[in-house]
């Protein structure tokens, strides 16, 4: 029995004593996993309609819309999550295992693969990134210059600038794309300036009625612009006097094509769910259908079955636009990230020297 003199311990003294709660980790968005799957299931149907023969104007004109905003929208995203990267060794670590390992490792499984395929000379060249593989050391090289561009004034416009210079000079070379990385940038740079509101703002209804009219002319946009002009613009892969165009018109297209590219992605994203979905489980695996789902398009190339002739067909194309968009589903799946995980995104915590004690 307490003596008269004694009290409970108060409820201050209890909660002193108990251990601090762990901190919550932020709920996923779903919003975003959405986009990024739909968004990687535009870029590997873009990439299945490239060898397609004779693809005649609607399929070129949906080429074009797609190519004008898919790479765009990919990269806004990947600017819009890179904002609170900084030069910390921990993350250098992180952004050296999860880019650079799988660059090289996917590096020379393409090359392997071209030669195995019917190419036996096929280089093997680093620093010449294969096909689709350009993304990785330019998400790595944009990375590392997040913290500048979270410090300068106005870095929208000059990423533009600097995006606009690479669209003028044709002599920058073909080391890592640099042509790619630098007209790309401006994408990177203003996904870094982005905020949940901006997202909240194409979300809303008035902006999801208004996109649908603004599509449409993109469309017959498109449909008018196939026979007058080349879809080389879109590649972002060379200056403007390659293209048989004076250089000073690489500035002009170089603005032209990111206006579009906002317009068309505040479309894009006005029309992605909001709420947890069969696909948002994919959006987190979208690295792994972007670096399989080559072996397919180039292993069908190889098999000649771009030359059957159902493929020439309407059918025949619709075909085509589901089987890539099956595919990419798949290689997104967990089962198949769990075979890929130790080359898509290896931890080698073995090669990395311990922290020295405090």
């Amino acid at each position: 029995m307490p003596s008269p003199t004694s009290r409970a311990p108060e409820p201050a003294d209890t909660e002193a004593e108990s251990p601090p709660a762990a901190p919550r980790r932020p709920a996923r968005d779903p919003y975003f996993d959405n986009a990024k799957y739909l968004a990687i299931v535009l870029v590997a149907m873009g990439h299945a309609w490239e060898p397609l023969p004779g693809s005649g104007r609607l399929v070129e004109t949906l080429y074009t819309v797609v190519y004008t905003f898919h790479m765009p929208v990919f990269i806004l995203i990947a600017g819009y999550f890179s904002r609170g990267f900084d030069l910390r060794a921990d993350r250098v670590w992180k952004l050296v295992t999860s880019l650079v390992v799988p660059y090289a490792v996917f590096e020379i499984a393409y090359t392997v693969f071209e030669r195995l395929t019917g190419a036996p000379d096929f280089p093997l060249s680093p620093m010449t990134p294969y096909w689709l593989l350009w993304f990785l050391p330019a998400l790595f090289l944009w990375r590392l210059t997040t913290p500048f561009w979270l410090t300068v004034r106005w870095p929208v416009a000059i990423s533009l600038v600097v995006a606009a210079m690479g669209a003028v000079t044709s002599n920058i070379g073909g080391d890592l794309q640099l042509q790619r990385i630098l007209q790309f940038l401006p994408y990177y740079v203003l996904g870094l300036q982005l905020r949940p509101a901006h997202f909240d703002f194409v979300r809303r209804r008035a902006v999801r009625i208004a996109s649908v009219p603004v599509c449409l002319v993109a469309l017959a946009a498109a449909y008018w612009a196939v026979p007058r002009t080349t879809t080389s613009w879109f590649f972002r892969r060379y200056g403007a006097e390659q293209l048989g165009e004076p250089a000073w018109t690489g500035a002009v297209v170089t603005l032209f094509l990111f206006a579009c590219a906002l317009v068309l992605s505040a479309c894009f994203l006005a029309w992605v769910p909001n709420r947890g979905l069969w696909m948002t489980a994919l959006g987190a695996g979208t690295l792994y259908g972007y670096l399989l789902h080559g072996f397919f398009i180039k292993g069908a190339i190889r098999l000649d079955l771009y030359d059957a002739s159902v493929v020439s067909t309407p059918m025949g194309r619709l075909l085509v636009s589901a089987a890539a968009a099956a595919l990419v589903t798949l290689l997104c799946a967990p089962p198949v990230r769990r075979v890929f995980r130790h080359v898509v995104e290896p931890r080698l915590g073995w090669a990395r020297k311990p922290e020295p004690a405090a």
